[in-house]
């Protein structure tokens, strides 16, 4: 049995594009990850952040690991990626986030999904989009949530 599971990745210190294509190749090989989808790299501007442009993207896992076994995975790319937490929304040399498990609901210290703020996030969003066109988020459809975004910049990157 497997789920569908979404991740964010972002990166803005040091050579980001790599850091990012690295952390894809390493989920792609990790046991448990069946199947991988990437959507495109996009720049933005940190959203309640400083520092440099962040690179970020979101790619689709079929998956047979359990949420926690899946956010451990996530966690041990960052730290090989020296991925550090000197304070909330630091620049990061890598961050991956679990947006969506299947359709489950997880409020526990350690883990929150959906991911709290993503509908917040038009760097999040727009790649989601380009992923999963026909999904729906319980705070409303990708064309209301992106407008509401607006102001973050956002620019699609050429491979």
């Amino acid at each position: 049995m497997s789920t569908l599971a979404y991740i964010g990745l972002g990166a803005n210190l040091g050579d980001a594009r790599q850091t990012i294509a690295a952390a894809i190749d390493t989920l792609r090989q990790s046991s448990g990850v069946l199947t991988l989808k990437q959507a495109p790299l996009y720049s933005s501007d940190p959203v309640d952040a400083q520092g440099p442009v962040f690179i970020n993207t979101v790619v689709a896992l079929d998956t047979t690991l359990e949420p926690l076994p899946l956010l451990d995975l996530l966690q041990a790319i960052e730290q090989e990626h020296g991925r550090e937490r000197p304070y909330r929304n630091a620049p990061r040399t890598l961050d991956l986030d679990l947006l969506l498990y299947g359709t489950l609901t997880i409020e526990i210290p350690r883990l929150s999904v959906p991911h709290p703020r993503m509908h917040q996030r038009a760097f999040v969003l727009r790649p989601l989009q380009d992923l999963a066109p026909d999904l729906q988020l319980k705070q409303g459809s990708f064309t209301t949530l992106l407008a509401r975004c607006q102001d973050q910049k956002l620019d699609q990157l050429v491979n």
